[in-house]
């Protein structure tokens, strides 16, 4: 019986190894969040020390709606946007997600971190007015490129891009920190740049600000196993959404839903365990073949026509990803699906084979040999502990394979 209880054991073993690791871990504690590439720390009134793959890109950002900041006297009526310094600050309290961080102002206001490469941070008014205020490190510089848009970099170098959706402005104040004012239906979006801030960067950050991009989409890989993803959806405004409805290696689909037919652009960035190759990227809008455009200007006009159309632009190396941005035509609910044409012989393997190739060992029928059923309750394990069936069945089939051991001791 000696070897009967050593099986047992390795059967619980196994079965706890399968346990699941997320990827973002946000600590218990409602005043900070710690995730893959985002940390941060929240105080009564304020966001803190938040950093992007390990660099601090600003030291504090406050939100405060408008009629209270100027009826409690922080800021003066119709001074100008350059003079706002500082504000107290709403009250806040913090909702952790899987792969994001919702902060939310007591103004109805809300500051979304999204746990991605470029630790996308999107302040929405919440419907009322409010003024926004960022103070960045006494080593960084900021600087206004229009009443749209600030670029701030760190002492390292590190690039990170203030940029206005909708109803509203941002400049560097008088303290050469960033101020915005967003109406009611005004965002202010974050992004940082940990490698050199690219044209093509800049050609996004256009497509975002002037409303042309409505949403992006990241599929990462999640945890060590390269067959497990984690998607981030990052919403520029409240018209569009966005759902990832499958993401495996070679295959990603969307489901995008706008409540204006106008279409849109959806920019999406996929690791390359999800998309190993762009080369022969397929993009299917409601199974209709999406045309490669070769601009972006190309792309912009997707809305005046009868296709929708696709752009595709490789991410450097060490990002290992790849950035495609599909602009739909019209909407209101489409399927958006883009596979790597590599991966459509990936089910030829179907546990069968023919002729000399095959010596019946790996073949769930008889040979010719009368079989003691073990290969087919080894089958059964194998299937039942397949991905994505958990660890209870995993258990189950493990269990079934000791007890039949046990039955033929």
């Amino acid at each position: 019986m000696k070897s009967i209880h050593t099986m047992f054991v390795v059967v619980l073993l196994v079965a706890s190894s399968a346990i699941p690791v997320g990827t973002a871990a946000a600590t218990q504690q409602s005043e900070a969040y710690a995730g893959t590439h985002v940390e941060f720390e929240t105080t009564s009134n304020a966001i803190v020390d938040y950093s992007v793959n390990d660099t601090t890109v600003f030291e504090s950002v406050k939100v405060q709606s408008q009629s209270s900041a100027e009826s409690q006297g922080d800021v003066q009526a119709g001074v100008g946007l350059s003079a706002v310094t500082g504000i107290a600050g709403e009250a806040l309290s913090v909702e952790s997600h899987e792969v994001s961080a919702t902060v939310t102002a007591e103004s109805g206001a809300t500051m979304e971190a999204h746990d991605n490469s470029h630790g996308i941070l999107v302040v929405e008014s919440g419907g009322e007015s409010q003024y926004v205020t960022v103070n960045v490190s006494s080593s960084s510089q900021a600087e206004s490129e229009n009443d749209q848009h600030v670029l701030v970099t760190t002492e390292d170098g590190t690039k990170g891009s203030f940029i206005v959706v909708g109803d509203g402005n941002v400049t560097v104040n008088d303290r050469g920190n960033v101020s915005a004012n967003l109406g009611s239906d005004g965002t202010l979006v974050f992004r940082s740049y940990s490698d050199e801030r690219s044209e093509d960067d800049e050609q996004k950050e256009q497509l975002i600000s002037e409303g042309k991009a409505t949403a992006e989409v990241y599929v990462m890989q999640a945890g060590d196993q390269g067959s497990e993803f984690a998607a981030d959806v990052v919403q520029y405004g409240n018209d569009t959404t966005v759902e990832v409805t499958q993401q495996s290696e070679g295959t990603v689909q969307m489901t995008a839903e706008r409540s204006q037919e106008q279409g849109k652009i959806i920019m999406t960035s996929v690791s390359e365990q999800a998309i190993s190759s762009v080369e022969d990227l397929q993009v299917t809008v409601d199974g209709e073949a999406a045309a490669e455009a070769s601009s972006y200007s190309d792309l912009e006009s997707t809305s005046e026509s009868d296709t929708s159309k696709f752009l595709v632009r490789q991410e450097s190396s060490a990002q290992a990803s790849a950035d495609v941005l599909v602009a739909v035509n019209h909407f209101s609910e489409r399927q958006i699906t883009m596979q790597d044409s590599s991966s459509d012989d990936s089910g030829s393997d179907d546990n069968t084979t023919t002729g000399d190739e095959s010596d019946g060992s790996d073949s769930g029928t008889a040979t010719g040999e009368e079989s003691d059923g073990s290969d087919e309750t080894n089958q059964e394990a194998t299937d039942a502990g397949g991905p994505g069936f958990g660890i209870g069945v995993t258990l189950v089939a493990l269990i079934s394979v000791a007890l039949y051991a046990y039955r033929r001791y």
